[in-house]
């Protein structure tokens, strides 16, 4: 059986001037990607994904090169489109993620609508597993809200911020049957 693991990039390198999809992964969350791209969780993975924002390819370089693979990009694995605040310091950020998660079918302040990014990161999934030729594990490295989104889906359950990954700095996978994407695992940590 074929299982697909959508991975969250660990920490990132803020820097509130340049464009949030632009932030590398910081050195932590280099070390931690490494670790766990070396770990015995990741040995049926024969193909390798990631959104196009710098952090998830950064995580998908990491993976691949340990793997020995070359990780494709889907644009659509992005996070949920925040770009109307742009970056927001903690105290002002997370009121707004916990009201997108409350009102899914609401843009917040001008973001993409949680029902909405539901629905294209669902799309991206089913697109990658339908095109992909590998017969083994498929990785997606992506993003902790898109991720909530898609878990909340697969588990039969309305939108939630009850699906988040756990902890703030992301480097979180769960992992789903890749033919009719029943979830086999919830939300493990990298670290092991």
């Amino acid at each position: 059986m074929s299982r697909v693991f959508f991975i969250t990039h660990p920490e990132v390198a803020i820097d509130p001037a340049v464009p949030v999809p632009d932030w590398p992964l910081s050195e932590r969350g280099k070390a931690r990607m490494t670790a766990f791209a070396a770990g015995p969780a990741v040995a049926g993975i024969t193909a390798v994904w990631s959104s196009a924002e710098q952090k998830a390819r950064d995580g998908a370089a990491i993976l691949g090169r340990a793997l020995g693979l070359t990780p494709q990009v889907e644009p659509a694995l992005h996070e949920n489109d925040r770009s109307a605040t742009g970056f927001l310091p903690p105290a002002e950020f997370w009121p707004l993620v916990e009201r997108f998660f409350a009102t899914p079918e609401v843009s917040v302040e001008g973001w993409e609508r949680a029902a909405d990014a539901q629905a294209r990161v669902l799309g991206a999934i089913a697109r990658i597993c339908q095109a992909e030729k590998t017969a083994g594990d498929i990785a997606l490295v992506a993003h902790g809200g898109v991720g909530a989104l898609a878990l909340a889906a697969l588990s039969g359950a309305a939108i939630s911020r009850n699906y988040d990954q756990p902890g703030e700095g992301g480097g979180n996978y769960f992992v789903f049957a890749r033919q009719d994407k029943a979830l086999l695992q919830g939300w493990q940590n990298i670290d092991g």
